[in-house]
């Protein structure tokens, strides 16, 4: 049985030499120290030896599958830095190629405006409020004093989900849940940022969606000069200290007196150009004292408090700002439109 045990030793290392690949390896591995191995089948005659004899013969089986493991485990070695070897080889980078350019992003426009506002307000003591997307029928129009079937909702035709859910068509919800959350309580000081959206065909200067800011004042003694104050002080802080306004009589379910509020033109100063239109004004905003039923619904008692609102689009005013003749622009994604602005 010892010369047994040597020559299968003998076999495996000449063949485990000759070894080219992990599988081949693997398959020799087998072939000898398996549980049907060669080895084993040897040593499965040992129960025929003599006391004696099997110590030897143990310990030369021993011998011969630590020599055989350690000529597979120095091949498997091998194979393994051959792998990584060639792997780096593949991976390998040039360190001294240039560096790909990282492009800095910046503020989308319309988001620098609605930062701008809201800076402007919050220099005025104005709160940031915001609600849903998504609005019930209640605080989208009856809260603002439009019942069901008033004609005023022919203008704010928007996009259903269910007979009393809807995308908001503007930011005054907002304000009427602002009103009950305060329950009763003054001041009210806040503006109201965020996405609105109306049934309107696209075209230059229209979107089914687009972004507004409204504002709403709450308190005792709450005047239509201390609207035209604030106005005023906004628009020179956002076109310059030489812009005026202009308020014209106008309509709103909501408010009572109403108003458009023009502001002298940002192009040519009120002396008329092809953007007025030659007329020297252009209209950016709605705006009035608040309708004593809005007060009363909200919770205010409007015998003891006045107030006033207003309410802006956002890229109506980003337009203007900045020259933009199509609204489509600032969601179009176009990156050359978008990269005018990296610095404002």
């Amino acid at each position: 049985m010892k010369e047994k045990l040597e020559a299968l030793k003998q076999e495996a290392l000449v063949q485990l030499q000759a070894v080219n690949d992990p599988q081949q390896l693997n398959d020799l591995r087998v072939k000898y120290l398996g549980k049907k191995g060669a080895l084993t089948e040897i040593l499965r005659g040992m129960g025929a030896l003599s006391a004696e004899e099997r110590p030897v013969i143990g310990q030369v089986a021993n011998d011969v599958r630590g020599a055989i493991e350690e000529v597979i485990a120095g091949k498997q070695e091998a194979f393994l830095q051959q792998e990584t070897e060639e792997r780096l080889r593949a991976e390998k980078v040039d360190v001294t190629l240039p560096g790909r350019k990282l492009t800095q992003g910046a503020v989308h426009p319309l988001s620098k405006v609605i930062q701008d506002i809201e800076d402007i307000f919050i220099g005025m003591g104005y709160q940031v409020a915001e609600g849903p997307e998504v609005e019930t029928d209640y605080f989208n129009f009856e809260a603002l004093n439009l019942p069901k079937n008033h004609p005023a909702r022919d203008m704010q035709d928007s996009f259903y989900l269910t007979e009393d859910l809807l995308m908001r068509t503007q930011t005054s919800p907002v304000q009427a849940r602002t009103m009950l959350s305060r329950q009763g309580k003054v001041p009210v000081k806040i503006i109201c940022p965020g996405r609105v959206f109306r049934r309107d065909d696209d075209d230059a200067t229209h979107s089914f969606q687009f972004h507004q800011i409204e504002g709403l004042v709450i308190g005792e003694n709450i005047r239509m000069s201390d609207l035209k104050g604030t106005l005023l002080q906004f628009v020179k802080e956002m076109f310059g200290e030489d812009t005026q306004i202009r308020l014209r009589p106008s309509f709103f379910p909501f408010t009572e007196p109403s108003a458009e509020v023009d502001v002298s033109c940002v192009r040519c100063g009120g002396s008329g150009c092809r953007v007025c239109k030659q007329t020297g004004w252009l209209e950016i905003l709605g705006c009035g004292m608040v309708h004593p039923k809005v007060l009363e619904m909200g919770g205010y008692d409007p015998d003891q408090y006045s107030g006033f609102a207003f309410g802006m689009g956002v890229e109506r005013i980003a337009m203007l700002k900045h020259g933009v003749d199509d609204i489509r622009h600032f969601f179009n994604n176009d990156m050359t439109f978008l990269k005018q602005f990296t610095r404002i």
